[in-house]
C-alpha cells in the first residue's frame, strides 16, 4: 500500500474515531409525525427529554403532522443522514400506510430502526347489557348470527384488529366506523353497538368505571396496562396478535456509531423504572428490542398490515 493510502486511511479512521467521541455535539430534532397533544405526541415528547438527559445534548420535538404521518416522516426519510435529526414512527408509518397511500412520498427502507419505545394494545369490550363476557363467548356470538353483530371501530388500527380477529376464530361481525373513539365508546355505552374495539388508553376509564366490560386483549399475552384480562390468543384464538406501536428511527445511512449510541441510550431510558411507569400512565407498554430483533419485527409487521388491509378491500388513496 503507498503512503499516500496510508495518511488516507488513517485521516478517515480518526475522523470516525473523532465522530464516534463527540456525538452528538449539538441538538438533536425529533421529528414527530402527528399534532401536538395527541398521545404520540406526549409520550415523545418525555422520552425525547429523558434521551436528551442521556445524551447530554437538547432533543427537541418538531411537530410535523399531516396525511396520517407521511408528511412528518418523508420530511425525515430526506433529512441528513448524521443522526441530529430522527423520527417517531409508528405502525401507521411504517406498515400501514405503504398500503394506504398511493404515494407517501417515503420507503420504509428510507429509515434505520434505533430502538422500540413500546405497543399499544387494543381491547375488545362489550356493553353492560351484552350477555357476552369473554371471547369465547363473543366467538360463539357470531358464529350463531353471522354479520348480526356489529362492532364500533374508529382508527384503521382498530379495523385491522377486527379483520385479524374475524379471520383467526372465524367470528364474521360487521364493523361499524365512527369519527373517533369518544363516539364509538358512547354509541357502546348507549346501547346502540353492542360491542367495540379500541386502544386500552381510550377505553381503560370506562372500564374501570363498569361502563364496559372488557374481553380480551389484542396483545400476544396479558397487558400490564390491563391487569387481570386475558388476551384474546390466551382465550383460545390462535396466532392472534395485532398492536400498534412507537419505534425511534434515524434515516437509512446514519453512522454505525451514532445508531449504536443512539440505540443504548434509548435503552437505557426505557429501562428505566420511572419511565416505564410514566410510558404505563400514557397507555404505552414499554418494549425493548435489539436491532436484529427490531428489523425482523418491522418486517413481520409490514407483511401482516399490508396482508389485512388488501383482505378488508381498503383502495389506496
Amino acid at each position: 500500500m503507498s503512503i499516500q493510502r496510508i495518511l488516507t486511511a488513517l485521516l478517515v479512521a480518526c475522523s470516525a474515531f473523532a465522530h464516534a467521541q463527540t456525538y452528538p455535539s449539538k441538538p438533536i430534532k425529533l421529528i414527530v409525525p402527528y399534532a401536538v397533544g395527541q398521545g404520540t405526541d406526549i409520550a415523545s415528547r418525555y422520552v425525547a427529554d429523558e434521551l436528551g438527559k442521556e445524551l447530554k445534548q437538547a432533543v427537541f420535538v418538531d411537530n410535523r403532522p399531516g396525511a396520517g404521518g407521511n408528511v412528518g416522516a418523508q420530511l425525515a426519510a430526506h433529512a441528513p443522514a448524521d443522526g441530529y435529526t430522527l423520527l417517531i414512527g409508528t405502525n401507521a408509518t411504517h406498515a400501514a400506510n405503504a398500503f394506504l397511500y398511493a404515494n407517501p412520498g417515503y420507503e420504509t427502507e428510507d429509515f434505520e430502526p434505533i430502538g422500540m419505545i413500546g405497543v399499544l394494545p387494543l381491547v375488545y369490550v362489550a356493553s353492560n347489557g351484552s350477555p357476552v363476557n369473554n371471547i369465547q363467548d363473543l366467538v360463539r356470538a357470531s358464529q350463531a348470527k353471522p354479520d348480526a353483530l356489529n362492532v364500533a371501530i374508529s382508527t384503521t388500527t382498530c379495523r385491522m384488529a377486527h379483520e385479524l380477529f374475524k379471520q383467526r376464530a372465524q367470528a364474521p361481525m360487521f364493523p361499524v366506523d365512527f369519527k373517533g373513539s369518544a363516539q364509538a365508546l358512547t354509541a357502546v355505552i348507549g346501547g346502540q353497538v353492542e360491542f367495540m374495539v379500541d386502544t386500552i388508553t381510550s377505553l381503560r376509564q370506562a372500564i374501570a368505571n363498569g361502563q364496559v366490560k372488557a374481553l380480551g386483549v389484542t396483545s400476544a399475552h396479558q397487558s400490564k396496562l390491563l391487569p387481570g384480562v386475558k388476551s384474546v390468543a390466551e382465550q383460545g384464538v390462535p396466532d392472534y396478535e395485532l398492536v400498534g406501536w412507537t419505534v425511534l428511527y434515524a434515516p437509512k445511512g446514519v453512522p454505525g456509531d451514532v445508531r449504536r449510541a443512539l440505540s443504548e441510550a434509548l435503552n437505557k431510558v426505557v429501562a428505566r423504572p420511572e419511565t416505564q411507569d410514566k410510558l404505563l400512565q400514557l397507555g404505552i407498554e414499554p418494549t425493548v428490542k435489539s436491532g436484529e430483533e427490531l428489523k425482523a419485527f418491522s418486517a413481520a409487521e409490514k407483511e401482516k398490515w399490508g396482508r389485512l388491509i388488501r383482505g378488508a378491500g381498503l383502495k389506496a388513496s
